[in-house]
Protein backbone atom coordinates (compact mmCIF):
# COMPACT_ATOMS: atom_id res chain seq x y z
CA UNK A 1 0.00 0.00 0.00
CA UNK A 2 1.21 3.52 -0.99
CA UNK A 3 2.08 6.01 1.67
CA UNK A 4 -0.68 9.05 1.00
CA UNK A 5 1.74 11.89 -0.31
CA UNK A 6 0.03 14.09 1.88
CA UNK A 7 -2.71 14.17 4.85
CA UNK A 8 -6.03 13.93 3.35
CA UNK A 9 -7.92 15.37 6.05
CA UNK A 10 -5.93 18.10 6.36
CA UNK A 11 -6.16 18.71 2.56
CA UNK A 12 -10.25 18.35 2.84
CA UNK A 13 -10.19 21.21 5.84
CA UNK A 14 -7.92 23.23 3.70
CA UNK A 15 -10.13 22.92 0.79
CA UNK A 16 -13.24 23.82 2.82
CA UNK A 17 -11.64 26.89 3.97
CA UNK A 18 -10.50 28.56 0.46
CA UNK A 19 -14.27 27.05 -1.19
CA UNK A 20 -15.67 29.32 1.53
CA UNK A 21 -13.45 32.55 1.02
CA UNK A 22 -13.67 32.22 -2.53
CA UNK A 23 -17.20 32.19 -2.58
CA UNK A 24 -17.80 35.32 -1.01
CA UNK A 25 -15.04 37.06 -2.91
CA UNK A 26 -16.77 36.00 -6.25
CA UNK A 27 -20.01 37.43 -4.29
CA UNK A 28 -18.05 40.77 -4.05
CA UNK A 29 -16.66 40.96 -7.88
CA UNK A 30 -13.28 40.00 -7.07
CA UNK A 31 -13.07 36.87 -9.24
CA UNK A 32 -14.09 37.52 -12.45
CA UNK A 33 -13.90 35.31 -15.48
CA UNK A 34 -13.01 32.82 -13.45
CA UNK A 35 -9.46 35.39 -12.14
CA UNK A 36 -7.63 34.77 -9.16
CA UNK A 37 -6.01 31.76 -7.47
CA UNK A 38 -6.45 31.09 -3.76
CA UNK A 39 -4.10 28.52 -1.29
CA UNK A 40 -3.40 27.41 2.40
CA UNK A 41 0.02 26.29 3.16
CA UNK A 42 -0.56 22.39 4.26
CA UNK A 43 2.86 22.02 6.48
CA UNK A 44 6.55 22.45 4.99
CA UNK A 45 6.28 20.88 1.94
CA UNK A 46 2.85 21.59 0.42
CA UNK A 47 -0.41 24.03 -0.16
CA UNK A 48 -3.57 23.35 -1.53
CA UNK A 49 -4.39 25.55 -4.08
CA UNK A 50 -7.31 26.48 -6.93
CA UNK A 51 -6.79 24.49 -9.88
CA UNK A 52 -7.29 26.91 -12.75
CA UNK A 53 -9.74 28.14 -15.03
CA UNK A 54 -12.42 27.68 -12.70
CA UNK A 55 -15.63 29.80 -11.72
CA UNK A 56 -14.61 30.70 -8.09
CA UNK A 57 -18.08 31.40 -6.92
CA UNK A 58 -18.69 27.69 -7.58
CA UNK A 59 -15.67 25.54 -6.24
CA UNK A 60 -15.71 22.23 -5.32
CA UNK A 61 -13.10 20.21 -3.36
CA UNK A 62 -12.31 18.41 -7.05
CA UNK A 63 -11.11 22.02 -7.86
CA UNK A 64 -8.26 22.21 -4.99
CA UNK A 65 -5.16 20.64 -5.93
CA UNK A 66 -1.84 20.14 -3.83
CA UNK A 67 1.77 21.30 -4.88
CA UNK A 68 4.69 21.28 -3.48
CA UNK A 69 7.06 24.14 -2.82
CA UNK A 70 8.68 23.94 -6.00
CA UNK A 71 5.37 24.24 -7.53
CA UNK A 72 5.17 20.48 -8.68
CA UNK A 73 1.15 18.55 -8.64
CA UNK A 74 1.10 16.07 -6.08
CA UNK A 75 -1.21 13.21 -6.28
CA UNK A 76 -3.16 14.46 -9.40
CA UNK A 77 -3.75 14.71 -13.09
CA UNK A 78 -4.48 18.71 -12.86
CA UNK A 79 -1.31 21.26 -13.67
CA UNK A 80 -1.50 24.34 -11.47
CA UNK A 81 -1.56 27.50 -13.16
CA UNK A 82 1.67 29.75 -13.88
CA UNK A 83 0.53 32.48 -11.22
CA UNK A 84 0.87 28.89 -8.49
CA UNK A 85 4.57 30.11 -8.50
CA UNK A 86 3.60 33.32 -6.65
CA UNK A 87 2.43 31.34 -4.00
CA UNK A 88 4.99 29.11 -3.47
CA UNK A 89 7.35 31.89 -3.77
CA UNK A 90 5.77 33.34 -0.92
CA UNK A 91 5.43 30.40 1.00
CA UNK A 92 9.50 29.62 0.68
CA UNK A 93 10.09 33.16 1.49
CA UNK A 94 8.13 33.44 4.80
CA UNK A 95 7.48 30.19 7.00
CA UNK A 96 4.99 31.70 8.84
CA UNK A 97 2.68 32.63 5.94
CA UNK A 98 -0.11 30.19 6.09
CA UNK A 99 -2.26 31.41 2.93
CA UNK A 100 -2.12 33.45 -0.16
CA UNK A 101 -5.45 35.13 -1.56
CA UNK A 102 -4.93 36.52 -5.24
CA UNK A 103 -8.14 38.64 -6.44
CA UNK A 104 -8.75 41.13 -9.61
CA UNK A 105 -11.07 43.68 -8.19
CA UNK A 106 -11.27 46.82 -10.11
CA UNK A 107 -10.27 48.99 -7.41
CA UNK A 108 -7.07 46.84 -7.06
CA UNK A 109 -6.76 46.47 -11.27
CA UNK A 110 -6.70 50.20 -11.49
CA UNK A 111 -4.64 50.99 -8.61
CA UNK A 112 -2.01 48.71 -10.09
CA UNK A 113 -1.92 50.59 -13.12
CA UNK A 114 -2.21 54.31 -11.95
CA UNK A 115 0.89 53.60 -9.80
CA UNK A 116 2.83 51.69 -11.63
CA UNK A 117 5.09 54.15 -12.51
CA UNK A 118 5.70 55.24 -8.54
CA UNK A 119 6.29 51.08 -8.07
CA UNK A 120 4.25 51.17 -5.19
CA UNK A 121 1.41 52.57 -3.45
CA UNK A 122 2.12 54.95 -0.43
CA UNK A 123 -0.69 54.82 2.35
CA UNK A 124 -0.81 57.39 5.25
CA UNK A 125 -2.73 57.75 8.23
CA UNK A 126 -5.04 55.03 7.96
CA UNK A 127 -6.70 53.82 10.87
CA UNK A 128 -7.21 50.29 9.11
CA UNK A 129 -3.32 49.89 9.23
CA UNK A 130 -4.17 48.18 12.81
CA UNK A 131 -5.90 45.49 10.37
CA UNK A 132 -2.08 44.69 8.95
CA UNK A 133 -0.69 41.90 11.67
CA UNK A 134 2.41 44.02 13.24
CA UNK A 135 0.83 46.88 12.79
CA UNK A 136 -0.39 49.15 16.12
CA UNK A 137 -0.76 53.03 14.69
CA UNK A 138 -2.12 55.05 12.06
CA UNK A 139 0.94 57.04 12.78
CA UNK A 140 2.72 55.65 10.05
CA UNK A 141 3.24 55.16 6.53
CA UNK A 142 3.02 51.72 4.35
CA UNK A 143 4.18 50.97 1.13
CA UNK A 144 1.97 48.84 -1.09
CA UNK A 145 4.42 47.39 -3.57
CA UNK A 146 3.74 47.59 -7.56
CA UNK A 147 5.33 45.18 -9.96
CA UNK A 148 5.37 44.83 -13.49
CA UNK A 149 3.31 42.42 -15.19
CA UNK A 150 5.02 39.86 -16.88
CA UNK A 151 4.06 36.27 -18.76
CA UNK A 152 7.42 34.83 -17.57
CA UNK A 153 6.70 33.48 -14.24
CA UNK A 154 10.64 33.30 -13.15
CA UNK A 155 11.06 37.27 -14.17
CA UNK A 156 7.52 38.31 -12.38
CA UNK A 157 8.48 36.39 -9.48
CA UNK A 158 11.88 37.74 -9.31
CA UNK A 159 10.35 41.67 -9.67
CA UNK A 160 8.10 40.30 -6.85
CA UNK A 161 11.02 39.18 -5.00
CA UNK A 162 12.74 42.22 -5.20
CA UNK A 163 9.98 44.72 -4.40
CA UNK A 164 9.39 42.88 -1.03
CA UNK A 165 12.26 45.18 1.34
CA UNK A 166 9.87 46.15 3.73
CA UNK A 167 8.84 43.99 6.82
CA UNK A 168 4.64 43.49 7.74
CA UNK A 169 4.10 44.32 4.34
CA UNK A 170 1.34 41.47 3.49
CA UNK A 171 1.22 42.17 -0.02
CA UNK A 172 1.82 43.77 -3.12
CA UNK A 173 -0.17 44.34 -6.73
CA UNK A 174 0.34 43.86 -9.97
CA UNK A 175 -0.02 46.58 -12.58
CA UNK A 176 -3.40 45.61 -14.29
CA UNK A 177 -3.74 42.52 -12.57
CA UNK A 178 -4.94 42.27 -9.00
CA UNK A 179 -3.59 41.95 -5.44
CA UNK A 180 -1.77 39.55 -3.76
CA UNK A 181 -2.34 39.45 0.19
CA UNK A 182 -1.16 36.67 2.72
CA UNK A 183 -1.12 36.20 6.32
CA UNK A 184 -0.37 33.49 8.95
CA UNK A 185 -3.69 31.65 8.33
CA UNK A 186 -6.74 32.31 5.75
CA UNK A 187 -8.81 34.64 7.97
CA UNK A 188 -5.87 36.87 8.32
CA UNK A 189 -5.06 36.93 4.57
CA UNK A 190 -8.56 37.86 4.24
CA UNK A 191 -8.20 40.68 6.92
CA UNK A 192 -5.13 41.71 5.43
CA UNK A 193 -7.00 41.47 1.58
CA UNK A 194 -9.99 43.22 3.22
CA UNK A 195 -7.78 46.31 4.30
CA UNK A 196 -5.74 46.52 0.97
CA UNK A 197 -8.75 47.01 -0.74
CA UNK A 198 -10.57 49.47 1.46
CA UNK A 199 -7.43 51.72 1.50
CA UNK A 200 -6.64 51.13 -2.26
CA UNK A 201 -10.48 52.52 -2.71
CA UNK A 202 -9.50 55.95 -0.42
CA UNK A 203 -6.34 56.83 -2.74
CA UNK A 204 -8.63 56.00 -5.91
CA UNK A 205 -11.57 58.37 -4.62
CA UNK A 206 -8.87 60.99 -3.07
CA UNK A 207 -7.60 61.28 -6.48
CA UNK A 208 -11.09 61.56 -8.29
CA UNK A 209 -11.71 64.60 -6.25
CA UNK A 210 -8.00 65.88 -6.40
CA UNK A 211 -8.53 66.24 -10.66
CA UNK A 212 -12.37 67.50 -9.81
CA UNK A 213 -11.39 70.33 -7.85
CA UNK A 214 -8.50 70.89 -10.43
CA UNK A 215 -10.74 71.12 -12.76
CA UNK A 216 -13.68 73.26 -11.25
CA UNK A 217 -10.80 75.76 -9.92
Amino acid sequence: MTTPAFDHNLYAGCAAQIIAHTRELAARGFTPATAGNFSIRMGPEHAAITISGKDKGRLTEADIMVVNMANEPVATHHRPSAEAALHTHLYRRYPGVGAVLHTHSPTQTIAGLLFADAGRVRLRGYELFKALHGHTTHEAEVDLPVVPNSQDMDALTASVDAALTAPNSWGYLIAGHGLYAWGRDISEARRHLDAFEFMLGCELEMRRLRVSGDGGS
